[in-house]
């Protein structure tokens, strides 16, 4: 900065530099720092808009030079955002590298299956010819089943489904097999006794069969199930 030629200073001195002065040999000092350590080029947060002005995306500041924005590269503000984001990341990356840590450790991954159809099936009905309860034996049939699964089988309630309106009076049964679609069998909303012998499944690897029973309690197993000493026992 030239001190020598201000109004009022002797030849050789130095005067009081007014803040005007002072701020603009600031901001060349720094336009001079920041040429040395940054590239314009590879700078991702520095944008040129269609008016011609710099904008610095990190900070959302706009600048009518590029001499303006090295200097606002140098300035509190800018570093302290850089410091965040780059905070930012690394949480972020640490985060994703846990998820992945917990995606090997044991958590299933959902897998795109393309399905091949519905499996075929038979229903019948059954009753237990000692307490005669009323029930229905179903065989289905996977003959291109992905080898080593099993089929698998669950009651949805009425009000877990989307398909149809939920109805307090009906339940279903879902059995899911890959790579065919998954089936639900509708069923009165009755309870089903869950006693071994009375609700069983099996798969037969042979002739890859799924074979589903159930017995619905009678009505006065119902009626007294959770009255102790009424209470059907279990075998």
């Amino acid at each position: 900065m030239d001190y020598q030629n201000r109004a009022g200073s002797k030849f050789g001195g130095g005067g009081v530099a007014s803040s005007s002065a002072t701020n603009a040999d600031r901001r060349e000092r720094l336009r001079k720092l920041a040429l040395e350590t940054i590239d314009l080029d590879k700078d991702p947060y520095f944008f040129k808009n269609h008016v011609g002005s710099f904008e610095c995306r990190l900070c959302l500041t706009v600048h009518q030079n590029d001499g303006s924005y090295l200097a606002h590269t140098q300035g509190r503000k800018h570093q302290t955002n850089l410091m965040r984001r780059a905070a930012k990341e690394q949480r972020e990356g640490k985060e994703k590298e846990g998820t992945q840590q917990g995606l090997l450790a044991g958590v299933q991954i959902k897998k795109n299956v393309i399905k091949i159809g519905r499996p075929g099936y038979r229903i019948t009905k059954v009753r237990e010819p000692m307490t005669r309860q009323n029930g229905l034996l179903f065989q289905f049939q996977f003959p291109q089943i992905t080898p080593g699964t099993v089929p698998r089988v669950r009651f949805m309630t009425a009000f877990e489904q989307r398909m149809e309106d939920p109805d307090p009076n009906y339940q279903y049964l879902i059995v899911a097999g890959e790579p065919y679609e998954t089936v639900a069998v509708k069923l009165q909303a009755r309870e089903v006794d869950r006693r071994e012998g009375k609700f069983w499944h099996w798969f037969d690897e042979d002739s890859k069969e799924f074979w589903v029973q159930l017995l619905f309690k009678t009505d006065r197993d119902e009626r007294y199930s959770a009255v102790p000493g009424l209470a059907p026992g279990r075998k």
